[in-house]
């Protein structure tokens, strides 16, 4: 009897160890964080610092211990730019890759072709990319952190209403974004009682736009200008509206918030407005704002790990990492599921980017006020309010 009560014991240890070991394992194995993003190619400087910022943080976390108790892997992909690799490698994400959540997608174009596969496989996704329509109407997996194209052109309407401009001129590039921002401000500028009497638009190809902004210049009773477009239109859009000498208050969208386009356009920026995230200008922030130390700790530790000028893309990255991190911890696990509900339910979240009160009819969770209105003053960014 006691032989086979000692086998017996021996036996409910070894399945015990036995299972312990299979729960260390699980525990240990890594939470596949799959991106895509436009590395390289033309919107390389939106994606470069996203990646670098998504690189730096996931390290971080690893060494602070994970998130539940697990590691992060970061599982990337460079679609340069271009849609159809980019629903490719989200395809490639979901299928081979296995990933937990996907934190990426830098153009509205590229987060487009992949929705339709994240929707049909039911994983969280959480898009770095600006235009209304990627969450508006709400698909159930789908979420973003940027504010949108509607946002920024409320901003900017708003901003030219309360400094007495009514009639504007616009000008858009023809890309995905470009075109959607100006579809957007037609939409809203009745609400701000603003008449867009020049309507003027550019190919992502075009060297110079000097005719376009002509025509805005002679249109009777323009009081101001905008220009809704990101990669170089915008830059080349400003050295010509100043080598016009166009004595009108000029704005560009939060399309172009990075110290990248001050390098681009040079002197040509003196005075143009845009809205943007507090990033470019955290040292300006009352002390009382809870946005300061988020924008401030991010700043300092991007530019020394990097060695370069942080952008508002980089932030984008930042805010969907730690909405990801947020979810899965409340979760409690990565069940996709479990996970998608987290992130709907996250209210008062300060990112890089803004406040976040995300709900079953906001995917997105800003408001047009997380902008700020900038201008450019001496070569730099300057708060205006």
């Amino acid at each position: 009897m006691a032989k086979k009560s000692l086998l017996r014991r021996a036996g409910v240890l070894a399945a015990s160890l036995a299972t312990s070991l299979l729960v260390s394992a699980q525990a240990a194995e890594p939470i596949k964080i799959g991106t895509f993003l436009s590395v390289t190619g033309p919107a390389s400087f939106l994606g470069d610092p996203e990646l670098k910022t998504l690189e730096m943080y996931v390290e971080k976390i690893n060494e602070d211990g994970g998130v539940l108790g697990r590691p992060l892997e970061l599982v990337h992909y460079d679609d340069v730019g271009d849609a159809s690799s980019a629903r490719n490698f989200a395809g490639r994400l979901i299928r081979s890759d296995r990933v937990d959540i996907i934190v990426g997608g830098s153009t509205t174009g590229a987060t487009m072709a992949a929705a339709p596969l994240v929707e049909q496989a039911r994983i969280p996704f959480i898009s770095l990319a600006g235009a209304v329509t990627i969450v508006d109407p709400v698909k159930k997996w789908v979420f973003k952190t940027p504010q949108s194209d509607r946002m920024a052109a409320q901003r900017i309407l708003w901003d030219m209403k309360r400094r007495g401009f009514d009639k504007i001129g616009l000008i858009s590039g023809t890309g995905g974004f470009g075109a959607s921002g100006r579809t957007q401000t037609l939409a809203v500028a009745d609400e701000y009682g603003i008449e867009v009497v020049a309507d003027e638009t550019y190919g992502p190809s075009d060297s110079d736009m000097t005719a376009q902004l002509t025509n805005i210049r002679n249109t009777e009773g323009v009081d101001a200008v905008l220009n809704f477009g990101f990669g170089q239109g915008p830059a080349i859009v400003t050295k010509n509206y100043a080598a016009l000498d166009i004595q009108l208050p000029f704005y560009q969208s939060h399309g172009v918030a990075s110290d990248a386009f001050l390098d681009l356009a040079g002197s040509a920026a003196e005075g143009l407005r845009l809205p943007a995230s507090p990033l470019l200008v955290p040292d300006s922030l009352p002390d009382d704002d809870p946005q300061k130390p988020v924008v401030q700790a991010y700043k300092e530790a991007y530019e020394a790990r990097w060695d370069s000028k942080v952008s508002t893309f980089g932030g984008y990255a930042y805010d969907g990492l730690m909405l990801a991190v947020q979810a899965i911890e409340t979760a409690g696990s990565t069940d996709k599921a479990a996970v998608r509900d987290a992130l709907e339910d996250i209210l008062g979240y300060v990112g890089v980017t803004g406040i976040y009160n995300l709900g079953p009819d906001d995917h997105n969770g800003l408001t047009p006020e997380s902008f700020r209105i900038l201008e450019v003053k001496d070569g730099d960014w300057m708060l205006v309010e």
